[in-house]
């Protein structure tokens, strides 16, 4: 077996079997869409990373650019946008010209899941890529991560144990050379039960911008 890049998996990476049944179903039937892993999104040299969980099927997947084509892109790209994270008009597509300012985002599964859950070991496998993305933002301080299986698999990426920074949405420590951010996961079903609303996204994104501005 050929292994995937360091930094990037391969479009067709072997590494995680389901995921990559997965992914060979769906070229079948959308042929025309991205379907493969997806790659990190915004300038290397960035200060801020935002760790997702994985693609969505109708999602990134689709559009190969993450947080694109689904509603966490919508709450997402627009929050970016208030706090200067971001340029120009998001219109859920790769191709709209929005651009993202000192911040990267990736994902912690580059690969759609099934049911959007990706098993433990799947985490574990794609945690290589995780790592080298941290590794190759030489102006990294602070990380932003999306629910709990980004966190955990983030802290994991920088070489700390997951008790370091218990997940709690606002959460915020630093770790080495970064401060992280814990925040609920963008998605559509934590907005619509009011687990996250826009105003706790927004102020998890201004103490970030807070403390990059300190």
């Amino acid at each position: 077996m050929t292994p995937c890049p360091a930094a990037e998996p391969g479009a067709d990476c072997p590494l995680c079997p389901r995921l990559a049944e997965f992914r060979t179903e769906w070229r079948r039937a959308e042929p025309d869409w991205f379907n493969a892993p997806v790659p990190g999104f915004g300038p290397m040299d960035a200060r801020l990373l935002i760790v997702g969980l994985a693609p969505g099927v109708r999602g990134a997947n689709r559009t190969g650019r993450p947080f694109t084509g689904d509603y966490a892109g919508d709450l997402l790209y627009s929050t970016l946008t208030s706090f200067g994270f971001a340029r120009g008009r998001y219109a859920a597509s790769p191709d709209d010209g929005l651009t993202l300012d000192d911040a990267r985002i990736v994902n912690a599964v580059r690969c759609v899941p099934p049911q959007n859950k990706p098993t433990p070991e799947e985490i574990r496998t794609c945690r290589r890529f995780l790592a080298a993305a941290i590794t190759a933002m030489p102006r990294l301080a602070a990380v932003v991560t999306l629910g709990k299986i980004a966190h955990d698999s983030t802290l994991a990426a920088l070489g700390e144990k997951a008790s370091r920074l218990k997940f709690g949405h606002g959460a915020q420590a630093d770790m080495g050379r970064v401060r992280v951010f814990a925040s609920y996961h963008c998605s559509r079903y934590n907005t619509n039960t009011r687990v996250l609303t826009p105003q706790m996204f927004h102020d998890v994104f201004r103490a970030v911008r807070t403390y990059l501005d300190a």
